[in-house]
């Protein structure tokens, strides 16, 4: 049986270790990392989910923002690393890890949801799309087709040009 739990239950060097396996090593250099640089996850909306004892995967979500050139800056939740033991990917636990999340985020999410991910999956089960993020521009290379974001909670998305980043 697997357990959704808090991720601050979890040792912080077991996360790491389960990041290198699932991602590389290399992770940091990615756009995704230079967004929530700096930052702590959202402990309310990052879950592990464990069987028998031992982490198999985790999902981490960071306090960002939308900042046009106004000044306006909106606040948004970055949704990622969805990450799962790779011995275990493709028997669901992401998408438990998933699901388990947008339902905290109806009661505890700050801002809208955003990601970086691929829309054929994150849109077809959890409702993500890049209609809005067309004008949002990150620190770093992306694939604009990936750049992904959906309301919850009433909480509306920009929609004009803007860099995301840390807030």
């Amino acid at each position: 049986m697997v357990e959704l739990l808090p991720l601050s239950n979890i040792e912080p060097a077991a996360v790491e270790a389960l990041l290198d396996a699932a991602f590389g090593t290399d992770r940091f250099g990615r756009t995704a990392y230079r967004i929530r640089e700096g930052r702590d996850a959202l402990p309310a909306l990052s879950f592990a989910a464990v069987k028998d004892g031992a982490l198999i995967g985790t999902i981490q979500c960071w306090p960002v923002a939308h900042r046009a050139a106004d000044g306006t800056m909106t606040p948004l939740v970055m949704v990622g690393p969805v990450a799962v033991r790779p011995d275990l990917q493709r028997g669901g636990h992401g998408r438990a890890l998933m699901a388990h999340m947008l339902a905290a985020a109806e009661s505890a999410a700050d801002g809208a949801l955003m990601m970086i991910g691929d829309p054929e999956y994150y849109g077809r089960f959890f409702g993500f799309t890049a209609d809005a993020t067309g004008a949002w521009d990150l620190p770093g290379p992306f694939e604009k087709r990936r750049l992904l974001a959906r309301a919850v909670r009433g909480l509306g998305l920009p929609t004009g040009a803007g860099m995301i980043g840390p807030r």
